[in-house]
């Protein structure tokens, strides 16, 4: 009887040990790194490089489209605030026929992943060209670096952060 009672009980432990598990760890069997990897690259040079083509649903789809999302750029009069910032851009700036993409080259990526695989962060160096009216502007050599968050199985940049290396003001 005693036998029984102490076997019982280590199945309660056991039982509650593994129904108290937070159920993301559980389905995070399934992530494959280096296919989210992929995707998450995809995302983030989507995030640039869609000027190219002016493809806008590719612009829109790589972003939080809420208030949470925040881009701070090198000069504080280009800093962003939520999706609704992003959207005004593309339609006053970059849609117009004064705004021309010329390249964007992404290098040196590196993107790292939550142990939930649930949020990916990057860093990486940026050349973005472009034209107004005719006349050539951009960021060369740029760094890059910014959070996504998956949500819905999509993965959404939420923040993005660009800066010149200190070098470039001695």
């Amino acid at each position: 009887m005693r036998q029984l009672r102490s076997g019982i009980l280590l199945a309660g432990i056991i039982f509650s040990i593994f129904s108290c598990r937070d159920s993301r760890v559980s389905d995070n069997s399934a992530f494959n790194p280096v296919i989210e990897r992929e995707i998450v690259n995809k995302v983030i040079h989507n995030a640039i490089c869609w000027a190219m083509t002016k493809d806008t649903t590719t612009l829109f789809s790589t972003f939080v489209p809420d208030s949470s999302l925040f881009i701070f750029s090198p000069d504080s009069a280009s800093t962003l605030s939520g999706f609704r910032s992003i959207r005004e851009l593309a339609e006053d700036v970059w849609m117009t026929d004064h705004f021309r993409a010329l390249e964007c080259n992404v290098r040196d990526m590196r993107i790292q992943f939550s142990r939930s695989g649930e949020t990916a962060w990057y860093s990486c160096y940026l050349d973005d060209i472009s034209e107004w009216d005719g006349r050539r502007s951009g960021w060369l050599n740029v760094r890059w670096t910014g959070v996504l968050e998956k949500r819905d199985g999509r993965w959404l940049i939420m923040q993005m952060h660009f800066s010149y290396p200190e070098e470039r003001f001695r």
